[in-house]
């Protein structure tokens, strides 16, 4: 058998391989994609200005807006009490509710009063006495002139020795016997004005007796000040009580009111632009709160709500929470009151309120979630991924309201993407309402 050559198969060989090589090399080369990287489909919001009322919420613990505490002004027995006088019970204004033995108060006005008239009789005795006197003064001093005149006489006659000097003497003993009794009731008139100012003293101590007794005597009986709810009641029948003992205490049902203690900044965007030449402090003080409308509803019963109004501030911030304490105010809290459907409004309910302040003009807002550290995502004329750095001011029903770094017509991306790469192609979607 003939063997062939290793040498006679590389003709084949170096043949095929020219061959593969051709072919490679006149193949087309392989389909390239001239797109570039796909846009990422996201949702966008349109940025719009628009008009805004900031909002706050809170929540407190009513009150009654009038409290009545009745504290004992006299002492005495309890001889009758309204049969409505019991916690929990309403009772109109100006029914008498309880009433205090006034028998001592009536003996007292009534010794008072004889005071009085005897102080008056008096006074009359004594202006009898005074016009008495006065007739009296006026025989006594003529018959001093008389006497002093006889006196004159006499003399005369002594010193041309008609008559003894005996007779001088008894002219003059007679003379200053009428001058005493002039000077006595001179004295007797001139005392006249003292007594007459110790009675009319008399008579005001009197008069005021009789004012206080009169006064004590109104207080045995008490009567409500206003339409009230009794919450507590501390005097029965035939008790006897003591001056300064709480015996009612009472809500009025009027109104009520809760405390809700608001941030600063939330209090400052509910109430505007300060007028002018007013200051925050002036504001707080004296209003005006018509711009800030209230909502408050029971936390037990949201869906019932009431119209209610800040009515003041009160005295200071918080202390500890550093909150603005704003009293709301509800008129009829038992207006529509059908328990269990409808539940009053009852001193330390808790209740949520809801604020809104004045309207903000042309403001831009956008969702709390578009927000990222302090930047924006925006899409710009070519469909491009922008990153913006934007001022926000305050968060309000899942929305931030955005001072700086936006402008209406600005396309801000709603959808989170990662990583966030500027220059980024996107396909925008617009965000249905």
């Amino acid at each position: 058998m003939m063997r062939l050559s290793p040498l006679l198969a590389l003709p084949p060989i170096a043949l095929g391989i020219a061959a593969a090589v051709w072919m490679i090399a006149s193949a087309p080369g392989p389909a390239q994609d001239e797109s570039g990287v796909p846009a990422l489909p996201v949702r966008v919001e349109t940025v719009a200005a628009e008009d805004l009322r900031p909002t706050a919420v809170a929540w407190g613990n009513l009150r009654a807006a009038d409290t009545w505490v009745a504290v004992s002004e006299v002492q005495g027995e309890v001889i009758w009490r309204h049969p409505d006088l019991a916690p929990g019970r309403l009772i109109a204004a100006g029914t008498e509710v309880l009433r205090i033995d006034p028998a001592d108060y009536e003996l007292s006005l009534a010794q008072s009063r004889a005071d009085l008239a005897a102080l008056s009789a008096e006074r009359d005795q004594l202006e009898a006495e005074a016009d008495n006197t006065r007739r009296i003064l006026a025989i006594e001093q003529d018959r001093l002139r008389l006497a002093e005149a006889d006196l004159e006489r006499t003399r005369t006659l002594v010193r041309q020795g008609s008559l003894p000097q005996s007779r001088a003497d008894e002219a003059e003993r007679a003379t200053l016997l009428a001058r005493r009794t002039v000077a006595e009731l001179e004295n007797t008139l001139a005392l006249i004005k003292p007594r007459e100012a110790r009675i009319t003293a008399q008579v005001a101590r009197s008069e005021a007796a009789i004012a206080g007794a009169r006064r004590s005597l109104a207080r045995t009986t008490l009567s409500t000040p206003f339409d009230l709810r009794v919450t507590e009641v501390s005097a029965e029948r035939f008790q006897t009580i003591a001056p300064g003992q709480v015996i009612i205490r009472g809500d009025g049902i009027d109104a009520a009111e809760v405390v809700a203690h608001l941030p600063i900044d939330s209090f400052r965007r509910l109430v505007g632009t300060i007028p002018s030449g007013m200051t925050l402090s002036d504001l707080m003080r004296d209003g005006p709160f018509s711009r800030i409308d209230v909502t408050l509803s029971p936390l037990s019963d949201p869906k019932q709500t009431w119209t209610a109004r800040v009515s003041r501030i009160e005295g200071g911030l918080d202390a500890r929470a550093r909150t603005v304490p704003v009293v709301v105010e509800v008129d009829d809290p038992y207006e529509g009151a059908d328990p269990p459907r409808r539940l009053p409004l009852v001193p330390n309910m808790q209740v949520g309120l809801t604020f809104e302040g004045t309207t903000l003009k042309d403001v831009i807002s956008i969702p709390e979630a578009a927000l990222h550290a302090g930047m924006v995502r925006v899409i710009d004329a070519d469909d491009l991924l922008d990153l913006r750095p934007v001022t926000p001011a305050f968060a309000q029903d899942g929305r931030v309201v955005i001072t700086e770094g936006l402008s209406p017509g600005d396309r801000v991306v709603l959808d989170d993407i990662a990583p966030a790469i500027p220059g980024m192609p996107l396909n925008p979607v617009e965000a249905s309402e």
